[in-house]
Parts: structure tokens; sequence; C-alpha cells
């Protein structure tokens, strides 16, 4: 097949916040994902999301597929971009479509998804001016985060409050510096966990991995923040988080967390693959904090491909799921 794969590259700029291209793929992801496609015989057109003549490039240079990784550029729909222009031109892509895609950016819609589904998720109250009265019902520790960002850009050990005082002082710095609402949640106590969905036919949940920080006491963080993403693995700013691949849980509450993973990859009408994030409280009830249709594919670094390898599948057989269920839905929609 004839295959483009769409991407937003990280670059550096200096110009720019800190966290302002952790969501962009990196060209190691990139080129992984490539030379895996090449591996199965395909030809592969590599084309950067922020093309601003990408609907004419895509009407000059006909496809068969398009495998999009790309968060877009701009906007609170942004990793609905490229899907959408695809749409529209009938071209068939992997991953989610745009609905989708836009449901799970914004994390407040997707919770009030969850909540009608039964779905166990933090008490959240969403703030747009940050001077807004707490609801009575939100118990703290909370945790503040952007509403409509992903790759845990926005989230620092700092939005960890306490207390109404530092609630509000953190709600001005963020709504300031990110010109968007925050939506606030309790903080769940309990284990970190991250479930993948990987779609080849049927719907495959892959082993569950859990994240402990408690290697992580030098840092300071104790959660899954933007340091801790960006910089996991760096012993001299003690972000080594220890990875348990299956997760040291029992059947039973196994049993559950991937029930809920899968329950929330349909309730958002995810296609091909998922990432849902669950905080498990102590009286073992898993609470999905966020999914992400367009998890991180990073060979060595991502959650996703380390849940791939735990079920003794390799990397290449990975980016050939994602993209042959596609595929074959396009097949089941054109009969």
């Amino acid at each position: 097949m004839k295959i483009a794969l769409t991407y937003n590259l990280k670059k550096e700029d200096e110009s720019k916040p800190p966290d302002y291209f952790s969501e962009f793929d990196s060209e190691e992801t990139i080129n992984a994902i490539s030379s895996a496609l090449r591996s199965r015989g395909h030809s592969v057109a590599h084309v950067e999301a922020d093309n601003p003549n990408l609907l004419s490039f895509f009407k000059n240079n006909p496809v068969d597929m398009v495998f999009n990784i790309a968060e877009g550029t701009r906007g609170k729909f942004r990793e609905s971009q490229v899907p959408a222009i695809l749409e529209y031109l009938n071209i068939p892509h992997t991953g989610s479509d745009t609905f989708s895609l836009a449901l799970a950016l914004n994390k407040a819609m997707t919770k009030k998804i969850l909540i009608a589904d039964n779905i166990p998720t933090p008490r959240f109250q969403v703030f747009v001016k940050g001077t807004e009265t707490l609801d009575p019902q939100m118990c703290f520790p909370l945790i503040i985060k952007p509403n409509l960002e992903g790759s845990a850009k926005g989230i620092m050990k700092e939005n960890f409050v306490s207390d109404a005082t530092a609630l509000y002082r953190r709600l001005k710095e963020l709504i300031g510096r990110y010109h968007q609402e925050m939506i606030v949640e309790e903080f769940i106590e309990g284990t970190e966990l991250t479930v993948g969905i990987l779609e080849n036919g049927t719907a495959t949940i892959l082993p569950i991995l859990e994240i402990d920080f408690s290697t992580c006491a030098k840092s300071g963080e104790f959660f899954y923040s933007w340091r801790m993403k960006e910089f996991q693995g760096d012993e001299a700013k003690g972000l080594t988080p220890t990875f348990h691949c299956p997760a040291r849980l029992d059947k039973a509450t196994e049993t559950l967390v991937k029930e809920t993973a899968l329950k929330t990859h349909r309730a958002v009408g995810c296609y091909d693959i998922s990432r849902t994030d669950i905080r498990l409280n102590k009286h073992g009830i898993p609470y999905v904090l966020e999914i992400n249709p367009l998890p991180g594919l990073n060979p060595k670094e991502s959650n996703f491909p380390l849940m791939v390898y735990a079920a003794g599948m390799k990397y290449e057989d990975l980016i050939n799921s994602i993209l042959m269920n596609a595929f074959q839905r396009r097949k089941m929609k054109n009969g």
C-alpha cells in the first residue's frame, strides 16, 4: 500500500514555553513507524501536519491509507484537524475519527460521558475565570489540569493543592499562562495504572502497566506530571519511576481494571488504539483519569509499546495491527 504518515514534529525553540512541543513526536518515533511500515512492503511518504497546503497535498497525491499520529497545531479541536481533512476527501486513516479525538482532548466533556456510562472518574469542577466558588462537595487534596491539553502539558507538582489559598493562587497562574479553562479534580491516592487497547479484528486489552513513583522521592514528584513524562529516566533529576507490566494486581482487580478501560474506549468511540489512565484507590475502585486515542508510539520510551512487548508482540506487529484494522474497517464500510 501507498501510505502517508502524518505527524507534528517536536522541535527545539527557546522562544516557546518548555512544554510547548510536548505533545509532538520525535524523529525517532516517526522513523520507527516508517521503518515498521516499510518492513511489511509498504511505501511511506512523510507529511508534516502543520503544512498550510495539507488539503492540496492530499488532493494531488493519492494514497491508499494515512497512518495518523498528528496532534494538530492550534485550537481546542486540534487533534481532529488532520482526520477532518482526510474524511472530507474520503481518504482512510488509522485511529479514531474527528468526533472521538475532539471529545477526548476535552477532559471535562469526556468525564461527563464517563459519568453517563457509570464509569468511575474523580469528582471535578471546571474553572473559567479562576474565581468561581469551589463546589462544597469537592474534597482536598485537588489536582489542577489545563482542560484542553494532552501529554501532561501544564501539569506540574505545584498543581497538587491542599487548601483553597493554594488552589486559587495556582488557578490564576495557570489560566494566565495557558489562556484556557482549568479542570480541578479530587486527587485519587492510590496506584497509577495505564491500560492499552489494540484492535486487530477484535479489541485486545494489553497487559496493564503499573507506574510506581516511590522511586522518585528525590524529585518531589509523585504522579505523572509534565516533568515526569518529559524527563522520565533522568537519574540526576530523580525522575525514575519503576514500571511493572503486568501490574501487581490480583486477578479480580485486573479484570475490573481491564473492563473499565474497554468500557471507556467504547464510550468515547475510539478506533484501532487507545490508552486509558487509571488510578486505583485504596478500596480497589479504578477511577478513569483520561483516555488518549493518540498514545505515544516511541519504541523505547512510550508506555503503549511497553504493554505491547509484555504481550509478546514486536513493534512491527503493533504498527501493522493499527494499519490493518483501519484497512479492514474501511473495507467493511465500502461493503
